[in-house]
């Protein structure tokens, strides 16, 4: 029944939009049983687009706001013990998310040096204490 009532009240809504059209028409039944109709497969084609019930829902793990302040505490405390170089390379990397070029101009320095940098601060930020909780999660 609330279907129906829907479809009733969208096909009103494009009558009334476009009445100057339906008044013009030569069979005037036709062209709005046209839009009935086109709005019936329209409120279907929508449908199949949406939501699908399930059994089961999937689980979700969703990391709550003290876990996610934790974690940035952690990331920021860990690069604090890189060098300025190193950091800098890191955050240019994965902040910014620039190429070794793109880092090399930006600090000046030749893209092999960007690499090395870059191989030596993963290197300690793997070994950083300060992430032990964060290896293996899904925050890493």
């Amino acid at each position: 029944m609330q279907d129906a009532e829907d479809l009733a009240q969208t096909v009103l809504m494009r009558c009334y939009v476009a009445w100057a059209k339906v008044t013009r028409a030569d069979d005037r039944d036709a062209y709005v049983y046209r839009i009935l109709v086109n709005a019936y497969h329209d409120s279907r084609r929508r449908r199949w687009w949406g939501e699908k019930p399930a059994a089961v829902l999937p689980e979700q793990v969703e990391a709550d706001a003290t876990t996610k302040v934790d974690a940035a505490d952690a990331v920021g405390r860990a690069l604090a013990c890189l060098s300025q170089a190193n950091r800098e390379v890191v955050v240019l990397r994965y902040y910014a998310h620039l190429n070794d070029q793109q880092i090399a101009e930006a600090l000046n320095i030749a893209p092999g040096t960007v690499k090395s940098r870059l191989s030596r601060a993963l290197t300690q930020l793997s070994t950083d204490a300060n992430l032990s909780d964060l290896r293996g999660g899904s925050h890493a």
